[in-house]
């Protein structure tokens, strides 16, 4: 694709002579503008690959100063077009950081050498700058899972130890009840920490690409009544798992017979996962109770599941970081997690081209809608 060059001229001649310098040579020329505030505005409308700027230019603001706003606000090369070259001059084009100079009169050659060092050099400090923020994240990340090891790991660790040196200490003055409550502890902290690590495993898979992603025919609505039916034992007393299809998941073939179906291919693994953590999320975070409804509507090559429950709720300003690794609500209060769970579903999703959302209002509640193409 041609690179396109904004030319910032006042004198029109020389602004002529530039274009058609460019254009022969190959590149695009969008427009070619007098004034440094319209510059700026067709920068942000055209979205050039590189601005050649007229230092001296007519009007409220000269070519320095727009050249400025536009490597700040928008990240775009500017080479300075200048027929003055005293020290003054130059010493404020160079605050500015441009990416050449090109004196006037110009030679063809020298301006688009200049030009092609100009981009070439703008291209690597790009690929350079998203290098050195993709690594900051990534210290980021690991800073945030030491700090999560190091908070989660403690406690299930620390209910192991104290209730593995009662019993190992004071067994003869424990009453039998108290043996099977301290058991009980150690058993749950042991589920705990070895749910976390699952989750720790499967983050590092899902982000390097080595998730496995095998579909199969499968038979949606037995699945959602079959996941439905095991959420009910973990589910307490107070809680009320509601469960409704809309629509025909079973694709009929064109001009088949009726007896001649097509099942969706999906992972049945990666789905039980996804619905398993949004479900028991449901649960988890509806402490006082109530309904949660599980909706599943089969629509135009598609399919549509619906989590609702009335529960904590998310804050508004948390709502779009909780997928990323590691993010939990902020009124999540003493609810155990340690926010991968969310990261994991939203992979798994896209795994089947699929796309998730929330809606939620703290206090009142959560609702999770996962889309999935079945064709």
């Amino acid at each position: 694709m041609k690179d396109k060059i904004l030319v910032v001229e006042d004198e029109r001649i020389i602004a002529c002579d530039i274009k058609y310098c460019l254009e022969t040579s190959g590149y695009i020329v969008p427009a070619v503008i007098a004034y440094g505030e319209k510059a700026i505005t067709q920068v942000e409308e055209l979205q050039p690959d590189l601005v050649l700027m007229d230092m001296m230019l007519k009007g409220e603001m000269n070519g320095i100063e727009a050249a400025e706003i536009i490597m700040n606000t928008f990240n775009i090369p500017v080479i300075f077009l200048t027929a003055h070259s005293d020290e003054s001059t130059i010493k404020k084009a160079q605050l500015t950081q441009p990416f050449g100079y090109v004196l006037k009169p110009f030679e063809e050659t020298q301006l688009i050498t200049t030009i092609e060092i100009a981009l070439s050099k703008h291209q690597k400090e790009t690929v350079m700058r998203d290098e050195l923020q993709k690594e900051k994240e990534m210290r980021e990340l690991k800073s945030r899972f030491v700090s999560m090891v190091s908070h989660e790991f403690r406690n299930p660790l620390s209910t192991i130890l104290n209730s593995t040196e009662l019993l190992a200490n004071h067994s003869q003055e424990i009453t039998d009840n108290k043996k099977d409550e301290y058991l009980y502890h150690i058993q749950n902290a042991v589920k705990n920490l070895n749910q976390l690590l699952s989750d720790v495993l499967l983050v590092g898979k899902a982000e390097v690409h080595k998730t496995q992603f095998n579909p199969a025919p499968l038979e949606l609505e037995k699945f959602c009544q079959d996941l439905v039916a095991e959420i009910k034992l973990i589910a307490t007393e107070k809680h009320q798992i509601i469960f409704k299809i809309q629509g025909c998941c079973i694709q009929q073939e064109e001009n088949s017979a009726p007896a001649d179906i097509s099942l969706p291919r999906l992972d049945e693994k990666l789905l039980r996962h996804i619905f398993t953590n949004l479900l028991s999320n449901a649960i988890k975070y509806s402490p006082q109770g109530g309904e949660i409804r599980f909706d599943l509507f089969c629509l135009q090559g598609e399919a549509i599941f619906r989590i609702q429950d009335k529960g904590i709720g998310i804050p508004d300003i948390e709502q779009d970081n909780l997928f990323a690794s590691f993010q939990r609500a902020s009124n999540v209060g003493q609810i155990p997690g340690h926010g991968l769970g969310l990261s994991i579903v939203k992979q798994y999703v896209e795994l089947h081209q699929g796309e998730i959302s929330l809606i939620s209002k703290e206090g009142v509640g959560t609702t999770f809608i996962v889309t999935i193409p079945l064709e």
